[in-house]
């Protein structure tokens, strides 16, 4: 028997966070973007995430991120949602990058809880509603308090469900009782933000995922919901667990997301380039070792 999932996916419902391709000088490689943004989309992510964490967003211009944008749009198409990255701890400074998103031609924008300045609820709040304000693009809220220090509270999210153009959630908060309060008093589509979370939070009603493992595996990460989608969730439940040691050796081996998948990227010959300090790339045991957890998922 089919499951109906009810939640309307407003970008897609197999997101990929994607990397953002360097040059070996450090330059912005837009055609190298558009490689691997064509490639994900070919491999079964239906909609992409630029300049966001693991696309390096703190170390992008502004200018570099519009033309991102506009290199991803023209290598993929109009029918690929492509969201980015607009959230800084500056409102005026978001809202400006969100203006310039909306001319570069995104379908929404990823907005990030204000960092490091740590403000209280009301002032999240105010934030958000101030740019949600200034544009006509939909919003995805980020809620990821683990980089932040600030979560998004679920109470701020219910009232924040209100705005006509705040739509979506990419859910980082590692606070599963509160996502689902969150889930059954709105109708935010949910995104699994964390990738041992996908399975999971789309059970409960989410709408699907902003995957990092995804950039490499984009196959094995949509499986996952296709086969809850088809009610068989058993087999879900074995896929997720399948691409379990390698979301453990991406995400959890004391790396950032962005140094791992670039280092899996480059090894596979794709394009992907150096991080910008300060991360640094990765040393040869980690990479070995990431490649042992890459090759045992892609044969398995």
């Amino acid at each position: 028997m089919t499951l109906i999932h009810t939640p309307v996916p407003p970008f897609g419902r197999t997101l990929c966070a994607m990397v953002t391709p360097f040059t070996a000088s450090g330059a912005l490689d837009l055609d190298g973007a558009q490689v691997l943004a064509a490639r994900l989309v070919a491999e079964g992510c239906d909609g992409l995430v630029l300049n966001g964490t693991t696309g390096e967003s703190p170390t992008t211009t502004d200018a570099e991120k519009a033309d991102l944008v506009r290199a991803v749009r023209q290598a993929v198409g109009a029918r690929t949602p492509l969201v980015t990255g607009t959230g800084t701890f500056d409102t005026r400074h978001t809202v400006e990058l969100t203006r310039a998103a909306e001319k570069a031609g995104a379908d929404g924008v990823l907005m990030v809880t204000p960092y490091y300045s740590r403000p209280p609820q009301d002032a999240v709040e105010a934030h958000f509603r101030e740019v949600a304000d200034a544009s006509a693009l939909p919003v995805m809220l980020y809620d990821i308090p683990g980089r932040t220090g600030t979560r998004i509270a679920p109470e701020t999210m219910i009232r924040l469900a209100g705005h006509p153009r705040i739509v979506a959630v990419k859910d980082c908060s590692y606070d599963f009782l509160g996502t689902q309060k969150v889930l059954s008093r709105t109708e935010l589509a949910y995104y699994a933000g964390c990738d041992e979370h996908i399975l999971a939070l789309y059970a409960v009603g989410a709408a699907g995922c902003v995957s990092t493992v995804a950039n490499v595996v984009p196959r094995q990460v949509a499986a996952v919901l296709d086969a809850f989608e088809a009610g068989d969730t058993g087999r879900a439940a074995v896929l997720q667990q399948r691409i379990t040691p390698f979301v453990e050796a991406v995400m959890d081996g004391g790396l950032p997301g962005a140094v791992t998948t670039k280092a899996l990227l480059a090894g596979l010959g794709l394009p992907a380039g150096p991080v910008r300090a300060p991360l640094r790339p990765a040393g040869r045991e980690a990479v070995a070792g990431l490649r042992a957890a890459h090759d045992a998922l892609v044969t398995a």
